[in-house]
């Protein structure tokens, strides 16, 4: 996030766990919802598993592994709530797991809209060019404010 020190970015399931990562949206059974870093697609969220020494869904035992799943299914549900009420052009969630690049267990959840081009929409969000993924206009930031809230609202619907 701008203007805050990236400290939380090396270590961002120890942050979590020490209240000191800014994307947290909720802690839920087996993880923490995080907002993700850029925006491209707005609502584009993380889910971080708990326990920073956890880098696959089989890592799990049978019962933690149920709860990282239906944790994955709550925040994918919320951000299709969110998207669908603030966006009429949402059009659905991708969610993935995918474990290439970071060593810990996630799960990607990444709403489409039918605004995005023709050639991108239909494809993994991963072959977006480069510098979406890095332009500070999509930074998250102070301008997602109403996006973190509606999430945040839906994940506390569906949690409570």
């Amino acid at each position: 996030m701008r203007g805050t020190t990236d400290d939380w970015r090396k270590d961002r399931i120890g942050s979590a766990l020490r209240g000191e990562n800014p994307t947290v949206l909720r802690k839920l059974a087996a993880g923490f919802a995080v907002i993700g870093d850029v925006q491209f697609l707005p609502g584009y969220s993380v889910l971080l598993v708990d326990d920073p020494a956890v880098g696959r869904l089989s890592d799990l035992p049978k019962e933690r592994r149920m709860a990282f799943l239906s944790d994955m299914d709550k925040l994918g549900e919320a951000v299709e709530r969110a998207c669908r009420r603030l966006d009429s052009a949402f059009r659905r969630v991708n969610l993935e797991i995918l474990g290439n690049t970071d060593p810990f267990l996630h799960a990607h959840i990444w709403p489409r809209f039918d605004w995005e081009s023709a050639d991108l929409v239909g494809r993994p969000v991963w072959l977006y060019p480069r510098e979406r993924w890095h332009d500070e206009q999509y930074a998250l930031g102070p301008q997602h404010a109403t996006i973190r809230r509606a999430i945040t609202r839906e994940l506390d619907l569906l949690t409570s």
